[in-house]
């Protein structure tokens, strides 16, 4: 990879002399320049999904750890069903879950589902399949051995690995730790992530708009999104004017107390973009400077102080798509995940789109009924603005126009991430 790019005071290598790089790179340099942070916590396990695991771990507890009967019935000695049924055999016991067994010398054991098989017995007969005849149940039909009983350690055997350091806990994880009686876990500490809206032009949605002004969608758009992962916390520094001395100071104060920095607007080489100039001046780099996609062209990585920096663009549409494509899996990479890159799914084009075939191209899309192949149709949405706040609002995913082609047509094969 080539090394950071350097920011001046006064000029900034991002303008129109900077080089423009593949997005593929541009994510790549994003990644290597996200270090996973230190520090981890034991937390409830009542608390603890989406958070990221800490350290892997092996099963201390087999699941079931019992023998146990997956029926209501009766549980049988096999030894005793010799010869040609029916079988008659008198009723020893009652086990339901939660009971501990007695020693049985012989006979059918009434059992209920979940309950611990009484030791020496190999089958349990299902209620349907015989019945009760005073305190002696009747078996037409001889059971295979194993019949009915979940075995211990058929789901899960003691020593077996439960999962990875890194892996993002689910409700269905947190289950299978919970039935290894952990009442507590250790996470990675959440990673805190400063958010900067630049812009003179913005208002926070219910203030007065002024002529020339606009609300600010891309802070409630990214609060949204980050508040959806349980491994973050957010630290808003709310809407910075668009002047060196203000943005700096955001910048340095942000990067001090956080993780990570994210910044909306002034990222393009225009009089009034100073954001790229103001890392310069705090001491950053820049390792991403231009990518060849659109939306979101100027896009910038790198890094201010200790902290990751992520100089997204104002217009909503290439803000999303640069925050999906390039800077959730850095900030993924940074919470300690394991898995960070966004999940494609194969589809198909249902229209037709003329586009450059230098540059990767990222366009809202709704899902349409499938084709014989079985893949989802796309319907693109919008006409490919990168300011549209609609064709986003409406769109169930992200699909993704690879570079080498210059138009796709009806049936073309693409990739789409669901929103």
């Amino acid at each position: 990879m080539t090394a950071p790019a350097r920011v001046f005071l006064d000029h900034c290598e991002a303008g129109a002399t900077g080089t423009v790089i593949p997005v593929d790179i541009a994510a790549a340099k994003a990644l290597a320049a996200a270090t996973p942070v230190a520090g981890t916590e034991t937390i409830d396990l009542l608390a603890a999904n989406g958070r990221v695991l800490a350290t892997g771990g092996i099963a201390a507890l087999a699941l079931p750890p019992f023998n146990s009967s997956a029926m209501d019935g009766y549980a049988v000695r096999l030894d005793e069903l010799a010869g040609s049924g029916p079988w008659r055999l008198p009723v020893t016991g009652r086990i339901a879950a939660g009971d501990t067994p007695a020693e049985t010398l012989g006979g059918a054991v009434r059992i209920l589902t979940g309950a611990s098989v009484p030791p020496g017995f190999d089958a349990v007969v299902m209620q349907e399949k015989c019945r009760l005849e005073g305190n002696v149940v009747v078996i037409d039909e001889r059971p295979r051995a194993g019949r009915n009983i979940r075995t211990a350690g058929e789901d899960l055997r003691q020593g077996e690995r439960l999962f990875e350091a890194g892996a993002v806990l689910t409700a269905q994880q947190l289950a299978l730790l919970a039935g290894q009686g952990l009442a507590d876990i250790e996470v990675r500490r959440k990673i805190r992530i400063g958010l900067i809206s630049t812009g003179s032009e913005l208002k926070e949605p219910g203030q007065p708009l002024l002529a020339g002004q606009i609300f600010n969608s891309n802070r409630v758009m990214l609060r949204a999104s980050l508040d959806a992962c349980r491994w973050a916390e957010v630290v808003d520094f709310g809407i910075v004017p668009d002047t060196r001395q203000a943005i700096s100071a955001a910048l340095a104060e942000a990067s001090s107390r956080c993780d990570a920095v994210i910044t909306t607007g002034g990222v393009s080489a225009g009089e009034e973009d100073h954001v790229s100039w103001a890392v310069g001046s705090g001491g950053g780099t820049l390792d991403v400077l231009k990518v060849a996609m659109r939306p979101g062209k100027p896009v910038k990585v790198g890094r201010i102080g200790a902290a990751l920096f992520l100089g997204l663009p104002g217009n909503p549409n290439a803000t999303l798509v640069t925050f999906r494509v390039i800077a959730l899996p850095a900030l993924r990479r940074l919470a300690g995940m394991v898995e960070t890159a966004p999940k494609w799914v194969e589809a198909v084009a249902g229209f037709s789109h003329e586009k450059r075939a230098d540059r990767t191209e990222f366009v809202p899309v709704r899902l349409s009924a499938g084709g014989s192949d079985g893949l989802p149709r796309l319907i693109m949405l919008g006409r490919g603005s990168s300011a549209s706040l609609r064709a986003i609002s409406q769109a169930e995913g992200i699909a993704v126009l690879s570079p080498g082609l210059d138009r796709v047509e009806h049936g073309t094969r693409l990739s789409f991430e669901p929103s």
